[in-house]
């Protein structure tokens, strides 16, 4: 079930972003005392009281005409498609400044929206401004909640009201044995088309059903014995719904397809190559623990040579560094040319995910590669790896007991993890290290 999604919104400079970072505990987004410095909207995920959501950081929402710069549009359109796909929305106001028009104007929005609002009246930064709260209720939006991102203050009370509006924890009504993937990319790369090649081939659509993603269709398909789910791909949602500007900055829609997949399928375009509206979704899938196929479309409309393939793939893998593990498929979903062979790389691909390897077998390799690469030494201290066992799959998880885990330097687990990769495989699916300090009593 995808983590919930929480949209902080409000007019620019009344502190979004300064809110964003404090409840996800991390310097995130930019913060700056100039309107309209989130440009792009931000996310990252969060926890409260056992529930993980994620954030989302917007631009402030500006009331745009016709003369209006693009900067502003573009920052209302992603505001808008946050709070179209958000289960909670956060509207931040100044507590300082007052009511001015420009919040009764986004609280228009919200009520529209029949999405749960919390009002947040940031910049109550001691108890003798509290009174400034009272002034807020005109906004017909429920009980305001003074806070200071600023200082920390009252932002338990107000996470613990967000997290009431949070739907019930679902469980998956689907079989355990059905892989879900999601077909992700910036508009125009072929999803749709690709979707539609996958489907018409086989003509085995077993039914459309509604997800647990609002407004998304999942797709379930069948190839040969294995069952898959194709989730909220490109033209499965409601021609009202497709806008190209709005498109170009749904990263949100994106990540809701993630957090409900097993796989990932990113597309490209094969003569545009890789963007940074990629990148995003990428790392967010790799940072998800999802398995990733990258498929380059449109291969048809590419010049080739015989080293046209060779040196794409190294295009790929050097903007997309942290997905040397991914298989690249290059097809055309037009022409279907290689479209076949996808279904057997996510069936591949899932196997990987579950791969377990035994402790034995693991701290042989471990021998292997310290005899062969020893851990090198810090300040002059010796780090040392007793052991590893596998913790998990999907993805694929090691814990590794060291004497101090600060003296590990991620490059020797770069390392491991290459070894790892080339005895056992484990393509296409991210690795998890896990340090784990554990000094021996001899040591003591």
């Amino acid at each position: 079930m995808a983590k919930p999604l929480v949209a902080v919104v409000g007019r620019p400079n009344v502190g979004k972003s300064t809110l964003f970072n404090a409840i996800v505990n991390k310097r995130i987004s930019i913060v700056e005392d100039i309107p309209g410095v989130t440009r792009d909207r931000i996310y990252f995920d969060a926890e409260w009281l056992n529930r993980e959501f994620t954030m989302i950081d917007t631009g402030g929402i500006e009331f745009v005409t016709e003369n209006s710069h693009v900067i502003p549009k573009m920052m209302r359109l992603q505001a808008e498609l946050a709070i179209e796909e958000a289960d909670v929305i956060l509207f931040v106001v100044d507590g300082k400044q007052g009511i001015v028009p420009a919040d009764e104007e986004v609280a228009n929005i919200l009520r529209t929206s029949g999405k749960p609002v919390v009002l947040v009246v940031n910049k109550i930064d001691s108890v003798n401004q509290e009174a400034n709260i009272y002034e807020f209720y005109n906004l017909g939006l429920g009980d305001p909640i003074g806070i200071s991102a600023k200082n920390l203050m009252n932002l338990g009370d107000l996470l613990d009201d967000t997290v009431k509006h949070f739907p019930p924890v679902g469980t998956n009504v689907d079989e355990e044995d059905t892989i879900h993937v999601a077909i992700i990319g910036r508009p125009n790369v072929g999803k749709s088309s690709l979707t539609n090649a996958l489907l018409g081939q086989n003509r085995v659509i077993v039914s459309d059903v509604a997800g647990t993603t609002r407004d998304s269709i999942d797709t379930h398909w069948k190839h040969g014995d294995q069952k898959f789910v194709l989730i909220d791909t490109a033209g499965m949602r409601r021609k009202a719904k497709i806008d190209e500007a709005v498109e170009r900055y749904s990263i949100v829609r994106s990540l809701r397809s993630v957090d409900r997949s097993d796989i990932v399928v990113l597309v490209l375009d094969g003569v545009d190559g890789v963007t940074e509206q990629d990148k995003k979704i990428a790392g967010y899938a790799y940072e998800a623990g999802k398995g990733v196929i990258i498929v380059v479309n449109k291969w048809d409309l590419v010049e080739k040579d015989d080293k046209t393939t060779l040196r794409y793939t190294e295009d790929i893998y050097d903007e997309l560094g942290f997905l040397q593990f991914a298989p690249i498929l290059f097809a055309s979903a037009l022409t279907k040319q290689r479209i076949h062979r996808l279904a057997d790389m996510l069936k591949f691909v899932s196997e990987q995910q579950y791969r377990r390897v035994s402790t034995g077998t693991l701290n042989q390799l471990l021998q292997d590669a310290q005899t062969v690469n020893p851990v090198p030494s810090r300040n002059g201290r010796i780090p040392k790896i007793y052991y590893m066992t596998q913790a998990s799959v999907k993805p694929p998880t090691f814990i590794l007991f060291v004497n101090e885990p600060e003296l590990i330097h991620f490059s020797y687990m770069r390392f491991l993890e290459n070894r790892l990769r080339e005895s056992f495989g484990f393509e296409g699916t991210p690795i998890r290290l896990v340090l784990r300090g554990k000094k021996r009593e001899d040591e003591d």
